[in-house]
């Protein structure tokens, strides 16, 4: 069994007027890429902040690293790295000069070799010697891991590490995020876009209201989930649901798209003949395998997406 680096039991934050965080409970092993996932609102920004050292919970205990977050956080403080949601570089300061100065400040001289290398882990060598003023959104989020990695952590927590890039950036950092496991160090991401996390992560956490939800591999939980296949009917449309569902047939909308639950796959046959046999228009049709984002949407009623939540 890997070693836990970090282990949460009863957490709390209770404020005057909502519960924050109520008492939840998750481990996180060494050398994995853990997701803790809900919509706005859900508790996720206190618990890491209380994992980071930045807030003091109200009971329950966190251990970093195996310390006491609330006790003994400067024990752990040189051993993790950090990009949070709203990170902003250095207006005045170049990519090249920011993740520099951030290593003195964990008391690391990265040599030049190294500050070109990590500028490069994140695509940002033609970037390097702009002002950070310059860069755009995307950019920031890549000069903000960069800097979180300059300090060598064991555990890296990434907050939305890839909103604002475009998908072929996003995927680059993919790569990146799973070279950084290779290496042996541990990853807590959160994030908003859920193919993501099924991706990357090895186990996910979904937070709702202040409580954990579900929890475990991302397989696992599409395995257990009611069901593991949909019917889209592309471009069918508000009219196309109506259709269906006055069939009896269990669907939702989703875009222009109507999606219809299969929840046995012996149904399969006598659901393809209902729908056969009506008289709507579809751009396309085919069958899509249920995804991390299904079980999301299965337990949590809502859509997310970039931080928006969607009924």
């Amino acid at each position: 069994m890997a070693e836990t680096v970090i282990d949460v039991k009863e957490l709390t934050k209770h404020y005057p007027s909502a519960k924050a965080v109520d008492g939840i409970d998750f481990e996180v092993r060494s050398g994995t890429v853990f997701s803790l996932l809900g919509p706005n609102g859900a508790g996720k920004t206190t618990t890491v902040e209380i994992l980071e050292g930045l807030r003091t919970p109200t009971s329950g205990t966190a251990t970093v690293l195996g310390h006491d977050i609330a006790k003994d956080y400067r024990a752990i403080r040189g051993r993790v790295g950090v990009l949070p949601q709203e990170f902003e570089p250095f207006d005045r300061l170049t990519p090249s000069e920011a993740v520099a100065y951030w290593g003195r400040l964990f008391n690391r001289v990265p040599s030049k070799a190294d500050v070109k290398r990590l500028l490069a882990d994140v695509g940002l060598t033609e970037r390097a010697s702009i002002q950070g003023l310059k860069l755009s959104g995307g950019e920031k989020r890549k000069l903000g891991i960069a800097m979180s990695l300059v300090g060598e952590p064991e555990l890296l927590f990434l907050d939305e590490p890839t909103t604002g890039l475009d998908p072929k950036a996003r995927r680059d950092l993919w790569g990146l995020i799973r070279r950084i496991q290779r290496e042996g160090r541990t990853v807590f991401l959160t994030t908003h876009y859920l193919d993501e996390a099924e991706q990357l992560a090895d186990d996910v956490a979904i937070m709702h209201k202040g409580k954990i939800v579900a929890g475990g591999p991302p397989a696992d939980l599409v395995a257990r989930s009611e069901s593991r296949t949909t019917i889209v009917l592309a471009g069918a449309g508000p009219a196309g649901l109506q259709e269906v569902t006055r069939r009896g047939l269990p669907a939702r909308l989703e875009h222009d798209d109507v999606l219809v639950r299969v929840a046995d796959p012996s149904e399969m046959k006598g659901i393809l003949a209902k729908l056969a046999a009506l008289d709507i228009p579809v751009k396309d049709m085919y069958t899509r395998r249920r995804t991390l984002e299904d079980v999301f949407l299965s337990l949590i009623g809502a859509r997310m997406e970039e931080g928006v939540l969607e009924a």
